[in-house]
């Protein structure tokens, strides 16, 4: 059975054909992505998948908290991803709200009165 794994804390230069190498000395790698931007650069971590539950659960054991690239990367089995819930533009901070500045907004008002008593 296919198992999928994270890995974490990689350098922004490795590529997939070096992560495929280093899980490759454990078994058979099917799969492996290291995760970009919209940019191209790195963010960092990816995924990679083998063919074998066993080979996978020993480049965990072996892999985890080792030197990669002059970075300590973090292997561990990979979670299937929540469901999380729509962000809500709650118009938190600055002027979100599209009102250009004006209506509600106390330091419109006080600008006003400030226009007012000159």
């Amino acid at each position: 059975m296919k198992k999928r794994m994270y890995v974490g804390n990689l350098n922004y230069a490795v590529t997939e054909k070096e992560l495929n190498d280093l899980f490759g000395e454990f078994g058979e790698v099917t799969y492996a992505k290291v995760i970009t931007r919209p940019d191209g650069r790195s963010k960092g971590f990816g995924f990679v998948e083998m063919a074998e539950e066993d080979q996978a659960k020993d480049a965990i054991e072996k892999l985890n908290q080792s030197s990669f690239m002059e970075r300590t990367i973090i292997v561990n089995e990979a979670k299937e991803r929540e469901n999380r819930p729509p962000r809500i533009n709650d118009n938190r901070g600055g002027y979100r709200d599209n009102s250009g500045g004006k209506g509600d907004d106390l330091n419109y008002k006080l600008r006003q009165l400030r226009r007012k008593f000159k």
